[in-house]
């Protein structure tokens, strides 16, 4: 279980960014979560008719992943393609779709279902409150909306095989496939984000219960747990946007600065400016 960095401030007017600090690389993870995944559609089929309930959540998501890793792997190849072959300009076209996606749907995806916390840096203008109710909000949204445009481009997926036809590969059914895996990953983390930054996710740090029928030390137990989410106000995040504030909100530079100084991907933050 992880501990997710946040980093919440306002681009330009109501336009906010919200954005998840890039962890750093722990040996051995990527190892392990690709070695409990299956690589081959046998060893697919052996993992899932090895459980006594074919249809289930765990076997649902090893579907999953294994699609998952075969896309990682074709857009892998296709990146690697010489440059003016056919393979290329299929990797150009598919950069050209996915810098269209919106960057809450990014962020979204990043909230991931071993994720046991949150911690919220915000500049230290900003409500503690307002801030989350604003994550809140953007996590009740995401789960709706993504949850609907997974149902509708899952439902369009069997059109897109006509295509299949064609001496071409089929770019539309590859396309809705990758959307459907990725509203389906915004889904989940929108319903994970919620769960963590909500109230009843949270249990009394200090829990005491009497008995008067046991002796004194058995008389009272205590139980603490830490709060899911925890806000953290940064004075050098309120800084770098003071310094840089005007009418038209943050420029590049400063959203660079930012993105360095928090460990934050400029690319998808970046993406927050053209809203």
């Amino acid at each position: 279980m992880t501990t997710a960095r946040l980093v919440v401030f306002p681009v330009k007017g109501r336009n906010w960014c919200f954005s998840r600090s890039i962890d750093p690389f722990i040996p051995g993870s990527t190892q392990s979560s690709s070695s409990a995944t299956p690589s081959t559609v046998t060893d697919l089929w052996k993992s899932l008719s090895s459980t006594s309930q074919p249809i289930s959540s765990a076997n649902a998501e090893l579907l999953i992943d294994f699609v998952s890793n075969k896309m990682n792997n074709t857009w892998m190849g296709l990146e690697k393609a010489p440059q003016g072959s056919f393979k290329n300009k299929i990797y150009g076209v598919g950069l050209w779709l996915l810098a269209r996606v919106k960057p809450s749907e990014i962020f979204l995806k990043s909230i991931s279902k071993d994720v046991s916390g949150v911690e919220i840096t915000y500049p230290t203008s900003l409500n503690a409150r307002l801030v989350r109710r604003r994550v809140r909000h953007l996590a009740m949204s995401g789960a709706i909306i993504h949850k609907n445009y997974l149902y509708g481009s899952a439902s369009l997926l069997p059109v897109s095989t006509v295509f299949m036809v064609l001496p071409l590969p089929n770019i539309p059914f590859f396309w809705l496939l990758y959307r459907s895996y990725s509203h389906w990953r915004a889904w989940q983390g929108s319903e994970k984000l919620l769960q963590l930054v909500s109230d009843g996710s949270n249990v009394p740090c200090d829990r005491r219960k009497e008995n008067e029928d046991h002796d004194s030390f058995h008389s009272e137990s205590l139980e603490v747990t830490k709060p899911s989410w925890v806000m953290r106000p940064s004075k050098e995040l309120e800084e770098l946007i003071h310094r840089a504030r005007c009418d038209d909100g943050l420029n590049k530079s400063a959203i660079t600065e930012i993105c360095k100084t928090f460990e934050l991907n400029p690319q998808e933050v970046l993406k927050y400016q053209k809203l």
